[in-house]
């Protein structure tokens, strides 16, 4: 362990992701064994620069395991985005006498240490924590499992009422440049078809399935909100080819980042916190926690802010299940 290191800054940043909060307790309880101090940073990189600091407990933090959302807020943060907020940042850190950063955020978050490292020598560990699972460096983020369960319960109860009528039923999940949302809840609820940014030809087949449609049954459709058109424009096109078809649009939106995180999400949060407090008191620094093969692994942040790639075998089934 490295001496030096007695007080460590904590804060989340960018989206909010279920499970964040419990990887929070895990560092905060993990560190009072340890007799480190850790330090809140409040809303993210915004807390930095306005220094909006505050010691932190385990008992503050075990109350709220269970809860989605983050306890010490977050925010993407315009101010530190310039060199002047980056220097007034640095320099709240050194007077809070801060001598390490665990940031839980995505990769805009891990940017944003990578420009902290050009001012101030001070060690930093990320943990990914977004739902869009668009990491390279481990398998899961953290909150991704929780979102795609939340989809799967509104597009079942979806499937209630769509079977009540003979309708097409868009849904649009969340993901922005990732299909991971659309594939994991598609699949799970056999939606009739799945529509990702990563493929060019999944429009194709679902347009080409739908132009003799008749209105016979009812179909469910899973469109994720960084495809090229999105539900909305996905409805037009339907409408255009085929003007006889009833096409219902419901967007899930921001009801997938809160609720209650899965178990598997709190024990991810709670795994990649005690190891990123562990791996900081090394010494190590501008890498992310993540799990590979169910093993903790650390990746360098250059490599991690690279756009995660949809693996062949999703799809795959992506394609052979919208047919």
């Amino acid at each position: 362990m490295t001496k030096t290191i007695k007080n460590i800054g904590v804060f989340t940043s960018g989206g909010d992701a279920p499970g964040m909060n419990a990887s929070l307790y895990a560092i905060i309880k993990a560190a009072s064994l340890k007799n480190i101090t850790i330090t809140g940073i409040w809303q993210g990189y915004d807390g930095m620069v306005d220094a909006s600091f505050t010691h932190l407990h385990p008992k503050n933090l075990a109350p709220h395991v269970h809860q989605g959302g983050t306890i010490i807020k977050t925010s993407r943060s315009p101010r530190f985005l310039t060199l002047k907020g980056r220097i007034k940042a640095a320099k709240n850190l050194k007077k809070a006498k801060i001598d390490a950063l665990i940031a839980i955020g995505g990769d805009g978050t891990f940017r944003g240490l990578m420009a902290l490292k050009e001012i101030c020598d001070i060690p930093t560990i990320g943990i990914p924590g977004t739902i869009d699972n668009d990491m390279m460096g481990t398998d899961y983020t953290l909150g991704f499992d929780s979102a795609v369960n939340t989809a799967i319960n509104a597009i079942d109860n979806i499937r209630d009422t769509a079977e009540s009528h003979n309708r097409i039923f868009l849904v649009e999940v969340m993901g922005r440049d990732s299909g991971y949302i659309a594939i994991n809840s598609g699949l799970c609820t056999a939606a009739d078809g799945i529509l990702i940014p990563e493929s060019k030809k999944d429009q194709v087949l679902l347009l080409n399935k739908l132009q003799h449609f008749k209105n016979r049954e009812s179909l469910i459709i899973v469109v994720a909100e960084g495809d090229e058109t999105g539900a909305i424009v996905m409805a037009e096109k339907i409408k255009a080819i085929n003007k006889k078809v009833d096409v219902r649009i419901t967007i899930l939106g921001h009801i997938q980042r809160g609720g209650n995180p899965t178990a598997f999400d709190r024990l991810l949060g709670i795994r990649l916190g005690v190891a990123a407090l562990d791996e900081v008191l090394k010494g190590t620094t501008n890498v992310m926690a993540g799990l590979l093969n169910n093993k903790i692994t650390f990746t360098p942040f250059e490599k991690v802010v690279k756009q995660h790639k949809v693996q062949t075998e999703l799809k795959e089934l992506v394609e052979l299940f919208s047919r």
